[in-house]
């Protein structure tokens, strides 16, 4: 660099935007690995299902075969079991319309309308989520459109849906099963990070006095639910795969781990809402805040932190268990100084908060309970 350049400190706008080009180059890059995996299950998913229901099971048409095997690897991060079953009802759905209404309307473009129309809505008062009747739509189209080429296809057609959708949990739990470490590294990492992000913004707008930025905090916790729906769906997705796909059953451990804390942890991050709640109320009522408050609010965001690496690690959370209690402590300390209403409504807060982080890492509700009120009282 010439000697009269200025030099670039970390904060820049220079440095921010590599920072933040860096972090998506990253994302983007998960993203694709990912889906390369899930492009590559469903093609093998497609062709062992054609191979399964036209070479051995010797279905002329085997078009459903493939067609299944493919939706339930599109199923993707949530609940694939779950879906394979809604998607093999839709199938069946579609099916059942389209043969009854064929043999009493015919066939051609209105009647395909309406058959398409019917197993819909069907799928719709089976109370169906949108997988299903995308899947009885999609079916009663080729039903509508095969069948007048090729009749007497019913009996195949259940016998396709089925080979598919086996075929496709083969694939996707035992033959080529997505690394379930991954999925929750990269979702759980995600949630987590913006939780303990939100609790350090709490703990500085607290320490600085600062009401507009805590109300902001507030706003964006309101419209975080999608990352704990994300955080559930990938942590019950990843359970799946440890428990039925040999490959993975070493990652067991760390799984089941997430699978426990997950409701604990979604409880915490609910309780912090109010918490962020209360906390607004003391700035614009401008109550005592005593510096020991905002510290231990800090000390809990890093605890979900530490909480998060132990996981990955297949480690006991020990660490993120004394980080809980620090945060306990520091708040015990600051409810015996000067320290208003909702300040206190804080305090309580974040005891309820450490006893739903404690449950997460796995630890009893007596235990948990216990050790709580030993780091209020300052043991």
């Amino acid at each position: 660099m010439p000697s009269g350049a200025p030099a670039e400190s970390p904060g820049s706008p220079v440095d921010r935007l590599r920072s933040r080009l860096a972090r998506t180059g990253r994302t983007w890059s998960r993203r694709l690995r990912t889906y390369l995996i899930i492009g590559v299950q469903a093609g093998l998913a497609a062709a062992l299902a054609w191979v399964v229901a036209h070479r051995l099971l010797n279905i002329e048409e085997p078009t459903f075969a493939p067609g299944a095997a493919v939706a339930v690897i599109g199923a993707s991060l949530a609940r694939r079991a779950l879906r394979t079953v809604e998607l093999l009802v839709g199938i069946g759905i579609g099916i059942a319309a389209g043969d009854v209404l064929i043999a009493l309307i015919g066939t051609g473009a209105w009647q395909t309308g309406l058959i398409v129309s019917l197993a819909v809505t069907g799928a719709a008062v089976a109370r169906g989520t949108g997988l299903l009747m995308t899947q009885a739509g999609a079916t009663a189209v080729l039903v509508a459109t095969l069948t007048p080429a090729n009749p007497d296809l019913e009996l195949p057609r259940a016998l396709n849906a089925l080979v598919g959708g086996a075929v496709g949990l083969f694939v996707m739990l035992v033959l080529a099963p997505l690394n379930p470490l991954r999925t929750i590294r990269r979702v759980a990492g995600s949630a987590l990070e913006l939780f303990a992000r939100q609790m350090q913004t709490c703990a500085e707008a607290l320490a600085a006095g600062d009401v507009d930025r805590a109300e902001a905090l507030l706003a964006q916790m309101r419209n975080s639910d999608p990352k704990l729906t994300q955080l559930r769906e990938a942590v019950s997705a990843a359970d799946e795969v440890v428990r039925f796909s040999p490959l993975r059953w070493r990652r067991r451990r760390t799984v089941h781990a997430y699978q426990h804390g997950a409701k604990h942890m979604e409880r915490a991050y609910r309780n912090s809402r109010t918490l962020v709640r209360r906390a607004g109320t003391a700035l614009r009522d401008a109550e005592p805040m005593p510096p020991d408050l905002p510290a231990a609010i800090g000390e809990y965001g890093a605890a979900v932190r530490l909480m998060h690496r132990e996981f990955l690690a297949g480690k006991e959370p020990v660490q993120a268990r004394a980080q809980v209690l620090s945060a306990v402590r520091l708040a015990g300390e600051a409810c015996r100084q000067e320290i208003g209403l909702s300040g206190t409504m804080v305090v309580l807060q974040v005891r309820t908060v450490a006893n739903e982080l404690l449950r997460a890492t796995g630890m009893r509700r007596d235990e948990a309970r216990r050790l709580v009120r030993r780091a209020v009282a300052g043991n």
